[in-house]
């Protein structure tokens, strides 16, 4: 198994880390489990974020971020370099954020973007 040995394109926060290592445990995935981070085309300004827990695929690359096995389409690296994934646990809003300085745009959710 390799492991990409370039810096990771993306980033967590501490609340991200802990959030998603909860996640980890509470669905009770084995070791070919990794998270994945990537793009896809839909929501209402174009592309959607994709985050959730997957085996690895063909054309993946591998990271490892605070712990957390990541996995993410060679491809998607062009459009999530340099962003940030933040859980919010507050009054007003409850769940992952996306800070990705690649968007020209977000829709009010903040679960899709344009570029």
């Amino acid at each position: 198994m390799s492991i990409a040995v370039e810096a990771a394109p993306v980033s967590f926060t501490e609340g991200a880390v802990k959030e998603l290592k909860k996640l980890k445990d509470q669905q009770e995935l084995n070791d070919e489990f990794g998270l994945r981070v990537g793009v896809e085309g839909g929501g209402c300004s174009g592309m959607s974020y994709v985050l959730g827990f997957d085996q690895k695929k063909d054309g993946d690359q591998e990271y490892e971020i605070e712990g957390i096995r990541v996995f993410m389409h060679k491809a998607h690296g062009l459009y999530l370099v340099g962003m940030q994934i933040d859980f919010q646990d507050g009054l007003n809003a409850r769940g992952f954020t996306f800070n990705n300085p690649n968007a020209s745009s977000t829709c009010g959710c903040g679960s899709s973007f344009s570029v």
